[in-house]
């Protein structure tokens, strides 16, 4: 009787263990390691317009040049805030973080892009390694791109494009703080006349 008793209790205790590991399967719940590979980092999209949520899904990515058109079409009807960088750009490292933490911010309601400018693709994809950001950027070498927004002459430059799709400010220079990027979000896109 004991010997049976006993496999029934080792039989219990490796259901039991079979349960467990299996909750823990795949997702992690928020008791992990944070991840530190960019490859790792996928923006949340729950409660995102389908178009934000598809740009989402791009994020950090480069996408091939001469696909801004395209891009702009598909965020038609959401505002859009279009960051040009590059990696020899420092005054673009500086402010990156500012877009990182505003394009969190402004999920559910802004469309962040990048255009990478006259850069080598390599470089550019070692910078975003270290600065992710939650939105593609378009690989633009001959600033083409950029330059039929307005931009292409001083790097970083911010174009602000409303949800009709029309470019409603060009900002050439570099947001020093997150609270700059968010006061001209606030004037341009979000504001009373926006």
């Amino acid at each position: 009787m004991k010997l049976k008793m006993r496999w029934v209790l080792l039989a219990a205790l490796a259901a039991a263990t079979v349960v467990v590991a299996g909750c823990g399967g795949g997702e992690d719940d928020g008791g992990g390691a944070a991840p530190t590979d960019a490859a790792e980092i996928a923006p949340e999209t729950k409660g995102v317009p389908d178009a934000l949520a598809d740009n989402r899904a791009q994020a950090n990515q480069i996408l091939d040049e001469g696909t801004l058109d395209a891009k702009l079409a598909e965020l038609r009807g959401h505002p859009i805030v279009v960051n040009q960088w590059a990696s020899w750009c420092e005054p673009c490292r500086a402010e990156f973080p500012h877009f990182q933490e505003t394009a969190e911010a402004h999920a559910k309601d802004i469309a962040f892009l990048g255009i990478d400018m006259q850069d080598d693709r390599d470089a550019a994809e070692d910078f975003l390694a270290e600065l992710p950001v939650p939105f593609p950027s378009i690989f633009d070498p001959t600033a083409e791109q950029i330059s039929s927004l307005g931009g292409g002459f001083v790097s970083p430059t911010t174009v602000f494009i409303d949800a009709r799709g029309e470019i409603v400010n060009v900002f050439q220079g570099t947001y020093a703080t997150s609270e700059q990027l968010e006061a001209d979000i606030d004037r341009f896109l979000l504001g009373p006349e926006a």
